[in-house]
């Protein structure tokens, strides 16, 4: 079993660099899922309240002997509940369904900047971490220039931006603002979907050469650039294969043969467009 390495945030917390992700995992499903990650080592489990598996998730943290403080569990808001009373309903609402007594990490799921509520949204998220009922607050999908906003009219910034991030769309710019500011950035999709990258010869020839899938090769380019990273799978095999990534490295060569596969082409939405 892998042990998985620990990223410092800004506020003073851990997070495994490398999670499970729940994103379309039914809810009954998503229990058995995350027991078994929770066997195979894992302790970061990241759900959304937009994915309907919150109580399926709380469950399997119900049914471990782990003891609470080892585990990292995200969720996160949607964009119709945004909206400063509306956020404390909707964070209640996720921990009744997750069974938590406190939260290790928030995310604002998009910004919506047509909405234009995620600063009064990001407002009552502060006075839940000063209340100490989420321990670190974040968000997802978020621009430059909207976690600027946050901070020029809370004066407080986001510890985490999770983002589409594969080597299709490495988001360098975006990255090394995270770096600048001192967020941690957290990748989604971070296979691409459809399968396309995994096809990839030059990625096949790498995993030859480390005796790891494509897929691993990707996710240990992921650990490589600092980024977090939490795949989906319900298969018992790719989640165990997924851990397998902190026992070799990439060289520089590696590294830029990667680098050189971006597009800059989405597979998801621009955040400016979902509203």
């Amino acid at each position: 079993m892998s042990v998985i390495p620990d990223i410092p945030l800004r506020d003073g917390y851990l997070i495994p660099q490398l999670g499970l992700g729940t994103w379309k995992i039914p809810s009954d499903q998503a229990t058995e899922t995350v027991r078994t990650a929770f066997e195979f080592g894992y302790r970061h489990i990241d759900t959304a309240a937009i994915y309907g598996n919150e109580a399926g998730v709380g469950r399997a943290i119900a049914e471990t002997d782990l003891p609470r403080e080892a585990l990292f569990i995200t969720t996160k808001l949607w964009n119709d509940q945004q909206g400063y009373d509306e956020t404390l309903t909707a964070f209640d609402k996720s921990m009744t369904r997750l069974g938590l007594e406190y939260l290790d990490l928030y995310l604002i799921h998009w910004p919506c900047p047509e909405r234009n509520r995620f600063v009064e949204t990001w407002q009552a998220f502060i006075r839940l971490q000063q209340e100490g009922r989420i321990r670190s607050i974040g968000v997802s999908n978020f621009r430059e220039m909207d976690i600027e906003r946050l901070e020029q009219e809370t004066g407080v910034m986001p510890v985490v931006n999770q983002i589409e991030l594969h080597p299709l769309l490495p988001q360098s710019l975006l990255r090394e603002f995270h770096q600048r500011r001192g967020i941690a950035t957290e990748a989604w999709s971070p296979l691409a979907q459809g399968g396309e990258l995994l096809d990839d010869e030059r990625l096949a020839a790498m995993a030859v050469r480390h005796d790891k899938t494509p897929a691993q090769i990707i996710l240990r380019w992921h650990i490589e650039l600092g980024s977090i990273v939490f795949p989906k799978s319900v298969t018992p095999a790719r989640l165990l294969e997924n851990t397998a990534i902190f026992d070799f490295e990439l060289d520089d060569d590696e590294m830029q043969l990667i680098d050189r596969l971006a597009q800059g082409r989405r597979l998801g939405e621009e955040p400016e467009m979902v509203n």
